[in-house]
């Protein structure tokens, strides 16, 4: 089982009040951010409402609040924080990030004001959740697919080897197509939240082998 921690993460990030080894919008203020030792105008949220008091608008958000509200409540289940930051804070072009090791994921406030991207990158970054409950628990710092990965529609699949490194395809890949399929991630959450996913998800082979090692199932 690969050890896999998401978008090139510097776990090393040095403990500063703001990133200034190499400036914003690199690795460096991205860690950062994710481990929780820069947090200046980083805001959790735990509801649509808070997302709309972050932008100072009451009705942006109504089309999404339900869907939105719903997949929070599994990630307060799971122990999953959920933040929203500026856009310094990420290497250009993420919209959103989850650690595996903080078990937290953070929203770019350059991209999810509209609400279509919002749930885009909610369901994206929920299934690495998923993923990492796949694992045995979001305790560990493993991330395991899902599915089997030809089971993933080929445009996500080619998708994600345009835009992410190879070793990082499959999870990407899984991860790409519940952003867009609705219901996806909810339910994998769901599953996740009652705590053992492999009950409703058939574990692939090298996931079942790491499962059953760790004594999470039995052969």
């Amino acid at each position: 089982m690969k050890k896999f921690i998401l978008a090139l993460m510097l776990l090393g990030a040095p403990a500063l009040a703001e990133p200034n080894t190499r400036g914003w919008y690199t690795h460096d203020a991205m860690g950062c951010m994710m481990m929780r030792e820069c947090t200046k105008g980083v805001v959790q949220i735990n509801s649509i409402a808070d997302l709309a008091n972050y932008y100072g608008d009451d009705k942006k958000f109504e089309l999404v609040g339900e869907e939105f509200d719903a997949l929070m409540k599994p990630l307060k289940e799971i122990g999953v924080g959920v933040y929203i930051a500026p856009e310094k804070y990420f290497v250009p072009g993420h919209r959103g990030v989850y650690f595996t090791v903080g078990n937290n994921f953070f929203l770019n406030d350059k991209f999810v004001h509209r609400p279509s991207v919002l749930m885009t990158v909610m369901r994206h970054e929920g299934w690495h959740v998923v993923q990492d409950c796949m694992a045995g628990t979001v305790k560990n710092n493993l991330i395991a697919i899902v599915m089997p990965e030809e089971v993933v529609p080929p445009v996500w699949r080619e998708q994600a080897e345009r835009n992410y490194p190879a070793d990082a395809v499959p999870w990407e890949a899984e991860a790409k197509w519940a952003g867009w399929e609705d219901g996806m991630t909810q339910a994998g959450l769901d599953a996740c939240a009652k705590g053992a996913p492999w009950e409703t998800y058939e574990p692939t082979p090298l996931t079942r082998a790491w499962l059953i090692e760790n004594n999470y199932i039995k052969e």
